[in-house]
């Protein structure tokens, strides 16, 4: 998928909205339990539910993972699923990946040519030869950690550097120089919405991938203030919990419908405000 086809599916759909598939089956409706594949099953439903309200899709691979081959199959028949059945979602695969080049290089074939992701979250932290693999792929786009929602989050994102500047935008202005930077994409957290307007002021055309909108208390509207891209959008706000576990019932597919129909309707909103779409 082009970042030209991401933003015409946005303006279409007047939405900005990732779902995030994070599969517990502990949190999942218990008759789902008694099918083939309750992980696949839950997702599909959830995937036919709200399809036309989302523009993107992220599996966090660690919820998958840790079911060994069985949950590992059922990512590889989401995706399927999606890019099948709904090859104008964007698809994410959350692995936060980042290794030395060669191993980088492998992580890379097997979310982009295996399982056929648009995408994939990687953390920087080992530098451009851990990231510049990713990005050599054409029409796949790299999501590194800029700014993360959890608590520990500033640990060392928000340490000062002799320059008086937070190591993350550091990263941030690194990361603009390496090779393929085009197809570089933001993690960037919602619980964090009072650093859009500087980080927008380094990375102003880049799609955040924003997670923490919901369950983590973060702001909409707060972050679209600052974050909003006015050309492009520039935005994916992922909820998670707050879309897939709206019920435990059987009516978990129409309850997770409405909720991602909530936050439909206040992009519609926010973009309206600001003539886009």
């Amino acid at each position: 998928m082009t970042l030209t086809q991401l933003v015409s599916e946005i303006k279409r759909k007047k939405s900005f909205l990732c779902v995030g598939l994070d599969v517990d089956l502990n949190k999942i409706p218990t008759h789902l339990l008694a099918t083939e594949d309750p992980i696949f099953e839950f997702n599909k439903q959830i995937i036919d539910a709200t399809h036309h309200l989302a523009v993107a899709y992220k599996p966090n691979t660690a919820f998958y993972e840790a079911y060994g081959i069985k949950g590992w199959q059922s990512l590889d028949k989401t995706i399927n699923y999606i890019n099948e059945n709904y090859p104008e979602i964007f698809t994410i695969a959350d692995a936060k990946r980042g290794d030395i080049g060669n191993t980088s290089t492998m992580y890379a074939k097997a979310f982009f040519e295996d399982l056929n992701f648009d995408s994939v979250t990687v953390a920087p932290y080992m530098g451009s030869d851990s990231v510049e693999p990713f990005l050599a792929f054409k029409n796949k786009f790299t999501i590194m950690l800029a700014l993360t929602s959890n608590k520990g989050g500033l640990d060392f994102q928000g340490k000062d550097l002799q320059t008086n500047e937070p190591l993350y935008k550091e990263v941030l202005r690194t990361s603009l120089t390496w090779n393929n930077s085009q197809n570089l994409m933001f993690v960037v957290g919602a619980t964090k919405a009072e650093y859009f307007k500087g980080i927008r002021e380094i990375a102003p055309n880049h799609f955040l991938l924003v997670p923490g909108v919901g369950a983590q208390g973060g702001s909409l509207e707060g972050v679209c203030k600052h974050g909003l891209n006015k050309d492009n959008i520039g935005l994916l706000i992922n909820s998670s919990r707050g879309i897939i576990y709206a019920s435990n019932q059987s009516n978990f597919a129409e309850a997770a419908q409405l909720e991602a129909e909530k936050l439909q309707q206040q992009m519609a909103k926010i973009l309206a405000e600001n003539n886009i779409a």
